[in-house]
């Protein structure tokens, strides 16, 4: 089995996020290297961020206004795109997503559009039975699409959903 990617666009982000930066993290997320035994939460996360951050994207990025809001701050933001690594409990879903939507108004920094990865149910039970890679209550991508549509209304920005899976 190797990694593979479900993908969703709200608010059309998938016209205002430059493709190629879609189509950059959507390789990287299924590099053939990526080793499935090894997918803890907390090891795909500090993979992730190694990965992100040799390509550019700025980690946890910090401005010289003091923040606002500290709960609004983006995990990664490059090219006016925020991206988020959704890997934590599925409580935090909410959360997670509306920082997409205080981050502009509460940084410095200006976002066009947000990016949101998180695994899918498949990707979490495969990871469980063959791996032992606990991954219970972690987001899902199919909770965070239920999330997206019930909440149209509220979340304005443009967000990219983007789902681990195996095949």
């Amino acid at each position: 089995m190797k990694l593979c990617i479900r993908k969703q666009s709200y608010r059309l982000a998938n016209q205002i996020i430059n493709p190629s930066t879609i189509e950059d993290i959507e390789e990287l997320l299924t590099d053939n290297s990526i080793d499935m035994h090894s997918l803890s939460r907390s090891n795909f996360n500090d993979f992730l961020r190694n990965i992100f951050i040799d390509k550019g994207w700025q980690n946890n990025p910090s401005s010289f206004n003091e923040i606002i809001n500290p709960f609004a701050k983006l995990e990664y933001i490059k090219d006016n795109v925020g991206l988020e690594v959704g890997f934590r409990h599925t409580s935090l879903i909410g959360y997670n997503l509306i920082k997409f939507q205080l981050s502009p108004q509460h940084n410095c920094y200006f976002i066009n559009g947000g990016i949101y990865i998180v695994t899918t149910q498949n990707f979490q039970k495969h990871i469980k039975k063959k791996y032992n890679q606990n991954w219970t209550g972690a987001m899902s991508y199919e909770k965070v699409d239920r999330y997206l549509r019930h909440f149209k209304s509220t979340i304005k920005i443009p967000i990219y959903l983007i789902g681990i899976d195996v095949a």
